[in-house]
């Protein structure tokens, strides 16, 4: 199912609405709009009342802050990849995060997990829910009954000592012995020595671990979104690489994003070598890591196609979920 080549005066129209797009802003701050000023909350870390130049937003009665000046406030430093829209946080307690926009999956020193609110961008920052950046700084949250205050402190490492060990760091901090050393990145049969510095704050998302994917799944997702939509906006690549992740996990089509793109004759360029010598750009690699870290923009759509090239009962008889650019994507 591949989209015929457009005219080129096509291609010059759809590049001029995605420069209109981008000059009004980023789509993602649309679902951020449900945003809120959380003027009335207070936030204070070790007693002090924080002062951050953008101010806390609530989102579903959650709230949310700038990622990065947030961190700052706890001695992180942070860098911010405007084509990518992701942040990269370097925590005092060295450790490494990475939040992307509209990303469930966070990259948290070697692992990938799933958290249960993504950050999103508002007033330019990249937001992040609270409670879940406070247990990444590797600090302590408590709310106020009436919810109007949040006091942050930071907590300190456990210090291992003669007959202060692992066992006794676990039971005095309230977890297992195996978070523990997961979350210092230790192995079970290595020694301690006195003196060991013990991260001790356990992120809520360690036991929800992302589903991996190659690096090979990456690229042959990133090259059939290129040639199936090189063409269109980030978001309606983006749409495209859920589409053949959304078969995957759909009975009626084959279990692997190999099998979808190569199994029948539903993508005429895995079959005549335009596929693999399809190099896919920056943008079609985003589109196709976001997708795979959960980014969805079309829900369990299974279809897409061009309503000009492609007509009949069948494309008539589908639910059309979204219309993306050139691209509907449907059930």
């Amino acid at each position: 199912m591949i989209s015929e080549v457009k005219p080129v005066y096509r291609l010059i129209i759809t590049m001029a609405v995605a420069l209109l797009l981008l000059c009004s802003g980023p789509l993602a701050n649309v679902s951020a709009g449900e945003a809120e000023s959380a003027n009335d909350i207070t936030i204070k870390l070790e007693g002090k009342t924080v002062k951050l130049s953008l101010p806390a937003v609530t989102k579903n009665g959650r709230v949310y802050v700038p990622a990065a000046r947030m961190a700052e406030k706890f001695g992180a430093a942070s860098s911010w990849d405007n084509d990518k829209e992701e942040v990269t946080i370097h925590t005092a307690f060295d450790d490494t995060l990475v939040l992307g926009n509209g990303v469930p999956v966070v990259y948290f020193n070697e692992g990938r997990y799933v958290m249960d609110a993504a950050p999103f961008l508002e007033n330019g920052s990249l937001y992040a829910p609270l409670r879940q950046l406070s247990e990444m700084l590797h600090a302590s949250l408590k709310l106020s009954a009436d919810g109007s205050v949040v006091e942050l402190n930071e907590v300190q490492p456990a210090v291992t000592s003669d007959g202060y060990g692992l066992a006794e760091i676990s039971t005095a901090a309230g977890i297992s012995r195996a978070e523990l050393l997961k979350r210092n990145g230790l192995d079970s049969k290595g020694t301690l020595q006195a003196g060991t510095k013990l991260k001790i704050v356990i992120p809520s998302f360690f036991d929800n671990a992302a589903k991996p994917f190659t690096e090979a799944d990456l690229m042959l997702l990133a090259k059939i979104t290129m040639v199936e939509a090189g063409y269109e906006s980030y978001e309606g690549r983006l749409a495209l690489a859920n589409v053949i992740l959304n078969r995957v996990k759909d009975p009626s089509f084959p279990d692997s994003i190999h099998d979808v793109i190569y199994s029948g004759k539903q993508f005429p360029p895995a079959h005549n070598g335009l596929l693999d010598r399809t190099k896919p750009n920056a943008g079609s690699l985003r589109a196709a890591k976001d997708a795979l870290n959960g980014k969805n923009n079309v829900g369990n759509a299974v279809y897409f196609f061009n309503p000009e090239v492609s007509k009949g009962s069948f494309w008539s008889s589908l639910d059309v979920i979204a219309t993306i650019g050139h691209h509907r994507f449907a059930r």
